[in-house]
């Protein structure tokens, strides 16, 4: 191969056209710099004429064991299972987390904040832009899945703070709601349940008084009939305990005598009340008062901690200006290569003869 040949001629043809397309693209500099400057107006014009957006922020945790103390007093005396902090932030966590607060607060907040045009639109539009503006959700939830942030969106940052702080209000009024409803639940059911027991056992002891009276009046009839008028057995002399039970309740019971089996009689007949001779009633009463002591609405309790509270922002979060002008710089001026490249075709082609 000769070294001396002459270059290939289509790589020179292609060297040329290199050259020619730059030299084409410098004629028309100022065509690619009146469109890029064009995009960056247009840009800029929507970055600082565009409503900025603001973003407030709540932070909650779960109570302290001395926030719930309150929801314990007398439930131990009462037999009831105390609360944890777990089972009070449950509740907060499935109401934080539902749709059921943030429907009051669209309705009773968002909807009337819209002008007239914009609130007749369609109910399901509005209630997806508004699950836009307002986010519940754990930043961190491997790490810290108790700690949720309550994210507001809005033009105006009073409000977004505003509605931020009321949602957590909110949502701690309907939590301290469910747990008066489930402190009402659970007392209700044990006092049923021990008003019951109660029933049983003074239809109980009723029984037993009227089999009693059955059996006195037997006995009462055996004495008469065998002449026996006082007790023919005393307890210091009895054999042994079984006698002695013979002798009060069994078999042996008309040894007693006529006279104090009618004695016993009479009064048992006469008794309107066999309360004070159930041993386990008093017990039971007492837990009675207890339940009726417990306090479903108690004081100086709270059901989560507030770990910060929406403060009104200062600096908006978007429409961001700078990246807008930069994004603006670089398409207008890509935009503008493009729009020269074409004219640049378009000048060769109708300079070249025959075309």
């Amino acid at each position: 191969m000769n070294l001396d040949s002459p270059a290939n001629p289509s790589s020179q043809r292609d060297e040329i056209d290199l050259i020619e397309l730059f030299q084409g693209l410098w004629a028309q500099k100022w065509l690619i710099a009146a469109v890029t400057a064009i995009a960056v107006a247009c840009a800029a014009a929507f970055a600082f004429l565009s409503k900025p957006t603001f973003e407030a922020r709540a932070g909650v945790l779960p109570p302290r064991l001395s926030d719930i103390a309150g929801y314990n007093l007398g439930r131990r005396e009462a037999n009831l299972d105390e609360y944890k902090v777990g089972d009070v932030y449950r509740v907060f966590k499935l109401n934080l987390l539902s749709d059921g607060v943030k429907r009051e607060l669209f309705q009773k907040a968002y909807l009337p904040s819209l002008k007239e045009a914009v609130a007749n639109e369609a109910q399901d539009r509005l209630w997806l832009r508004f699950n836009d503006l307002l986010t519940v959700k754990a930043p961190d939830a491997k790490n810290s899945p108790d700690y949720f942030t309550i994210t507001v969106q809005h033009e105006d940052p009073q409000i977004a703070a505003d509605w931020a702080n009321r949602y957590v209000s909110m949502v701690e009024e309907k939590t301290e709601a469910d747990m008066k409803a489930n402190l009402l639940t659970e007392i209700g059911t044990k006092a049923q349940s021990i008003e019951r027991q109660i029933e049983v056992l003074r239809a109980s002891a009723q029984k037993r008084r009227e089999d009693r009276i059955v059996r006195l009046r037997e006995a009462q009839q055996v004495a008469e009939a065998v002449g026996i008028g006082a007790p023919q057995v005393t307890a210091g002399k009895t054999s042994s305990d079984g006698d002695l039970a013979q002798f009060m309740d069994g078999n042996l019971m008309y040894m007693r005598g006529a006279k104090a089996i009618g004695a016993e009689l009479a009064v048992l007949e006469q008794r309107k009340n066999d309360d004070p001779f159930i041993p386990e009633l008093r017990g039971l009463e007492n837990q009675m008062v207890f339940l009726r002591g417990v306090d479903v609405n108690p004081d100086n309790v709270s059901v989560y901690t507030l770990d910060s509270s929406a403060e009104v922002p200062q600096t908006p979060i978007k429409p961001k200006k700078a990246l807008i002008v930069a994004l603006g710089l670089v398409l207008g001026g890509m935009f503008g290569v493009f729009v020269a490249l074409i004219r640049t075709v378009l000048l060769r082609r109708t300079a070249k003869p025959g075309l």
